[in-house]
């Protein structure tokens, strides 16, 4: 049976495809992210029939950043989807804009660290101030749940370091960049297996490619459970 500390990412090609692998995982998988590359694809309406006619848990990874009234408004319209989760970068503005947003609704608002597909020299690129990513990250997690977040999107390897905020306590730890023992990488850099982030701290973890790339899915989101339950 589903896990929901599972999320799948629901990277597609569009809503149909997508529809139809999770008809393929059936019970095997309760929680579904759809990003932003789904958007145009029909994500919004995958996201509706997944959540109302399928009884599934959405977690919608927008990454919303804008000036604090255009982030408040998007994030109004959201939440109408009944929406489990939903991203926004952690900058404390847009953390507080998106609160205003999603006022009165069941949606937690998780804020985004830093992504996990990127290093030091990325940015250094960006022109992001000096320091290590994991000390970079717990500030900005601090920042983003002192100013409302309901918890926050971070990698395994800096999940353990969130925990031990103060600012950490009953909020939420979700974690990108897993992947099972001996998959690929692909575009992660900050990577661990299921079992270390949820030792590490973390409430949910999200696995794309490994399932929806697997010869059987539903037996590779199997195993992930069963590693998680081990």
């Amino acid at each position: 049976m589903a896990d929901d500390r599972l999320i799948l990412a629901l990277d597609t090609p569009n809503a149909i495809v997508g529809l139809e692998l999770a008809k393929r995982l059936g019970d095997a998988v309760s929680f579904y992210k759809i990003g932003l590359g789904m958007l145009t694809g029909g994500g919004l309406a995958l996201a509706n029939e997944l959540k109302h006619e399928h009884g599934k848990k959405i977690f919608l990874d927008m990454k919303l950043f804008d000036i604090g009234a255009t982030v408040e408004a998007a994030v109004r319209g959201l939440v109408q989807f009944d929406l489990d989760f939903l991203t926004v970068h952690g900058d404390p503005h847009v953390v507080r804009a998106a609160q205003e947003g999603a006022a009165g609704s069941n949606t937690k608002i998780l804020a985004v660290t830093i992504l996990t597909s990127l290093d030091r020299a990325d940015l250094d690129g960006a022109l992001i101030k000096d320091g290590a990513i994991t000390d970079l990250v717990q500030e900005r997690a601090g920042l983003a749940l002192s100013n409302g977040a309901d918890g926050v999107i971070a990698s395994p390897k800096e999940a353990a370091l969130i925990r031990a905020l103060p600012e950490a306590e009953e909020k939420l730890i979700v974690t990108p960049g897993v992947r099972p023992a001996g998959a690929d990488l692909d575009d992660q850099k900050r990577v661990a297996t299921p079992a270390h982030a949820i030792s590490n701290g973390a409430d949910h973890i999200v696995v794309g490619r490994p399932i929806w790339q697997a010869d059987d899915p539903r037996a590779a989101a199997e195993a992930i459970v069963a590693e998680l339950n081990s």
